[in-house]
């Protein structure tokens, strides 16, 4: 019996999509009540699932469910793990993700995508099942990216407005930093294990202590890429800025990503490696001062901000940095009741923000309150006014991500300019052919040459993404610029290591199929529109809304989301890359970080935003 449960609570979110994307738009009712029953449902397994669970010595239960992929030392399979963190985790979505459906019904009635709304909803909810029951890095990076997307999703809801697709984007961008930062850690956990690691193993003191005793400087670099991960997620510094603009979305999915569930899924991945870093003392003293920073700032920035979600954004922020520093001290009961309540705290802040802040504006002017007196008066003036500033700038941690991050990105692409499609194809296609005959015949190449091969293979393919990133007046050619940076990686990493080819033809083969459809999509759109380019959001998901699906979908499939062979590929591929050769790493996961922007950015550019023939004005700037 308590099997079954088990494999119900699993399925139910599956399940629940798939039938709420073949309801039609227009059932309104219909569409409400299928999200009503798919999360009803999992609520009531999973209370019934606890209650067996709670009564038979609370067991921790992991299973090795499906095996996707297998080569001689490399083995990419889904582990499911259950214990006291999974429990709390599921408990607090499964009540909060229920309360925010019913709350939609009303909230978003007669709104023109209440059916995309529910969709991603429960589209998230599958996602965050699959990070919450995950027994090893490669089951929790496919939740991982499918919150990632339901988050952008989520967040352009409004897409026909500029500011909530550009925040959407903004989004993205740290998520993907997050997502190869995951990346990163599952490559070098390769190297020090030798295999897929679930959680179970890295549960035993005596394996992980053996394994980082001669490899210290490994596991310090796995449990850096997993906090950078955590961080992204988590919006804590430097990523703190994204948090208040993801409040673009609907109020509803405002309450269940941004202040209760998703945000706190950093927080979820610290814990489920605590075993692995639990010993590594500086990692938890990085642990513990990221997060206090991160606390002490945002909590001066929530006393300043006028906007109320804002307000309730920071709030949250310094809440999960506290978190942060209760997991690196090693209270990992307390972080998960401190996570507990911070979630249903903020939801409920959230959801009722609306009516709170129509209460506050009657309330000022019949019973006027002065300004009470607090701590920052008791400040020197000048120390008090200079805090006030920053936190009102926000610290300027939207600058710096720009001055630091992108812009040095923007101008290495737009160095690039000269760059046309010609002469893309006549240079680079004829260097990329001359590569693979060098492939076929590397004996003869000598060793000298052949050992940095793959490094200049890596660096031309990053060029190529670089002047996507960047490019702004051909969509198709930036879309086949992506497209190349994923076959110059290939044959870099075929340089690397003697594998048999059909690995890197497994990868590629998702490559190809969703790039051709892709490029389909952009050459029919064309044939409708007379001109398409990136200097503006041209919004034609209005006009051509399967096309716009469709085209969504192919750019899936190239940024390695978990529907094609590309998504395993690109951690075979990193499997071949060796422990000491971090700039070929760098090369390939900066290529992945570039790709994933260049596509979600062409994708906003060509269907998202005001509509670019509208003859109404358009508001780009919120208050």
């Amino acid at each position: 019996m308590t099997l079954f449960l088990l494999f119900l609570i699993r399925f139910i979110p599956l399940i629940g999509f798939i039938i709420s994307l073949l309801i039609p738009r227009r059932k309104e009712n219909t569409i409400s009540w299928a999200a009503y029953l798919t999360v009803g449902l999992h609520l009531l397994s999973f209370l019934s699932f606890m209650f067996l669970w709670l009564i038979g010595n609370q067991p921790v239960i992991n299973m090795k469910d499906l095996v996707l992929f297998q080569t001689s030392g490399y083995e990419f399979f889904l582990a499911f793990q259950f214990d006291k963190i999974s429990a709390v985790y599921l408990f607090v979505g499964a009540f909060l993700t229920f309360l925010v459906t019913v709350y939609s019904r009303y909230y978003l009635h007669r709104e023109h995508g209440y059916k995309r709304f529910f969709n991603t909803i429960l589209f998230f909810y599958l996602g965050y099942n699959m990070v919450v029951f995950s027994g090893n890095l490669e089951t929790l990076f496919v939740g991982w990216e499918i919150l990632g997307v339901s988050s952008f999703l989520l967040i352009a809801f409004y897409k026909d407005r500029y500011l909530p697709v550009k925040n959407a984007v903004k989004v993205f961008s740290i998520y993907r930093l997050g997502d190869v930062g995951l990346i990163l850690a599952m490559w070098m956990s390769h190297h020090l294990w030798h295999e897929n690691i679930t959680f179970a193993k890295l549960a035993n003191y005596e394996l992980v202590h053996t394994h980082l005793e001669s490899h210290s400087l490994v596991g310090i670099f796995i449990s850096v890429m997993i906090l950078i991960s955590a961080a992204a997620k988590s919006a804590q510094l430097p990523f703190s800025s994204w948090l208040p603009r993801a409040m673009e979305g609907p109020t509803p999915s405002s309450a269940i990503f941004y202040g209760s569930l998703s945000v706190h899924l950093g927080v979820f991945l610290l814990l489920r490696t605590f075993p692995f870093w639990e010993q590594q003392i500086s990692v938890r003293i990085l642990i513990g001062v990221l997060g206090l920073a991160t606390a002490i700032v945002t909590t001066g920035i929530a006393r300043v901000q006028s906007s109320v979600k804002s307000q309730i954004a920071y709030a949250s922020i310094a809440q999960i940095g506290l978190i942060f520093i209760e997991v690196a001290a090693g209270f990992t009961t307390l972080a998960l009741i401190h996570f507990a309540g911070n979630a249903f705290l903020r939801t409920y802040q959230l959801l009722v923000s609306p009516s709170v802040v129509s209460y506050l504006i009657r309330e000022q002017f019949y019973n006027y309150t002065p300004r009470q007196h607090t701590f920052e008066d008791s400040l020197p003036k000048k120390l008090e006014n200079s805090l006030y500033i920053l936190c009102l700038k926000e610290w300027n941690l939207d600058s710096i991500m720009y001055r630091f991050l992108w812009n040095p990105l923007k101008w290495a692409g737009n160095k690039l300019g000269f760059l046309s499609v010609n002469g893309a194809l006549r240079f680079f296609v004829p260097v990329y052919l001359l590569g693979l005959i060098s492939l076929f015949y590397e004996e003869f190449i000598p060793a000298q040459i052949h050992a940095v091969l793959p490094v200049i293979f890596s660096f031309m393919g990053l060029i190529m993404v670089f002047k996507s990133f960047t490019e702004r007046r051909n969509v198709q050619m930036s879309w086949i610029l992506v497209i190349m940076n994923h076959f110059w990686i290939a044959l870099a990493i075929s340089f690397n290591e003697h594998f048999k080819y059909d690995q890197t033809l497994f990868y590629l083969s998702g490559i190809v199929i969703s790039g051709i459809i892709g490029f389909i999509c952009l050459n029919r759109l064309r044939l409708y529109e007379e001109s398409i380019d990136l200097n503006q959001f041209h919004g034609y998901s209005r006009i051509y809304p399967k096309l716009a699906v469709v085209f969504l979908l192919a750019c899936l499939g190239v940024s390695g989301f978990p529907i094609t062979p590309a998504f395993i590929g690109e951690d075979l591929l990193f499997s071949h890359i060796h422990e000491d050769q971090a700039l070929l790493a760098f090369f390939v996961a900066l290529s992945f970080i570039l790709d994933g922007l260049s596509i979600i950015r062409i994708y906003a550019r060509v269907f998202m935003g005001p509509h670019a023939k509208s003859v109404y004005e358009m508001a780009y700037r919120s208050s």
